[in-house]
């Protein structure tokens, strides 16, 4: 039997966004981007952190009083550079203002715990993701998720920024259905501003992935999924680039072409770890650029029908 466990930060059931059908997506810890915009900021470091819910706390200082690695900045955000994460500070706080971001689980206990919503993924045609961070960064523990999962003939799809060596691909494509993969900007020098890497190896392993697909050599559905965020991915000619892309190289392998639009509601995330977030208000996407993505796709020859348009934009 495995020992090899997974540092898992959220389970979320029901999720109808992360692939097929009615799913639960597991999200994992790490990730080898930074990307300004992130919306699960908790998931980038690999490693163990406690975040602090400054609307929970009131200010009985039981957890600087139990841990002397405890302390706040000026500001008042939890500072944890000392911290050696031993716990005493959650445990001690009766307001519970301070948790753990994550924890390490072994195969069973996540396979149990996805088992639970069967009768979903049966029913609407669902299954279960792993998402992050970069779920890859942990391929040997995916690999042996996903291969317990389709041994209980449970639909799986991988949700990944393609940051990462094509080895870890190749340990759990074979276990895998779904491909949600990340394109987020075609120009590598931008890419490397706002995401902190060039693109190279995620176009790279794209196409490597792509020919798998086409040589029948993995059974696999890809959808690349792009965010949108005003004045940076969602400009004419990063969106012109990627069309370009995907004409030239993977219109036979790829069904589905989705465009998330941004939004805010993770801003109380980066509170809790007493980060500014630099687009905090940033404008959302309105319809009208929407439109101006349509009309893109026609000019390029994109099927309309493999595009989706998913979250909120204004009139």
């Amino acid at each position: 039997m495995s020992q090899s466990k997974g540092f898992v930060f959220d389970i979320y059931r029901g999720t109808t966004h992360d692939g097929p059908g009615m799913r639960t997506t597991v999200f994992f810890k790490g990730c080898p981007l930074n990307c300004l915009w992130c919306h699960n900021p908790e998931s980038i470091s690999i490693k163990n952190q406690i975040w602090w819910d400054k609307t929970q706390c009131i200010g009985c200082m039981e957890c600087a009083k139990t841990c002397k690695n405890i302390s706040f900045d000026k500001k008042g955000f939890l500072k944890d550079e000392n911290c050696r994460f031993c716990g005493k500070c959650v445990e001690a706080c009766p307001a519970k203002a301070l948790s753990f971001i994550g924890k390490y689980q072994d195969v069973q206990t996540l396979l149990k715990e996805v088992k639970k919503y069967e009768v979903y993924y049966k029913t609407y045609g669902g299954g279960v993701t792993v998402s992050g961070g970069e779920p890859l960064l942990q391929s040997d523990f995916v690999k042996e998720f996903f291969e317990k999962c389709k041994e209980n003939k449970i639909h799986t799809a991988l949700d990944t920024c393609g940051a990462v060596p094509f080895e870890c691909f190749e340990k759990v494509l074979p276990f895998t259905d779904c491909i949600l993969y990340d394109l987020k900007l075609m120009d590598s020098q931008l890419h490397k501003k706002y995401t902190g890497q060039g693109n190279e190896k995620i176009l790279d392993n794209l196409l490597k992935i792509s020919y798998l697909i086409k040589n029948k050599k993995i059974n696999a559905e890809l959808w690349i999924r792009t965010p949108l965020i005003k004045d940076i991915t969602a400009t004419k000619e990063n969106i012109s680039a990627e069309f370009e892309f995907l004409k030239e190289n993977l219109l036979d392998t790829v069904s589905r072409i989705e465009f998330c639009t941004f939004n805010k509601a993770c801003v109380n995330k980066y509170e809790k770890l007493g980060v500014e977030w630099s687009l905090s208000h940033y404008p959302l996407i309105g319809s009208t650029e929407i439109e101006e993505i349509r009309k893109i796709a026609l000019n390029k020859g994109i099927d309309d029908e493999k595009i989706v348009i998913s979250g909120i934009t204004t009139q």
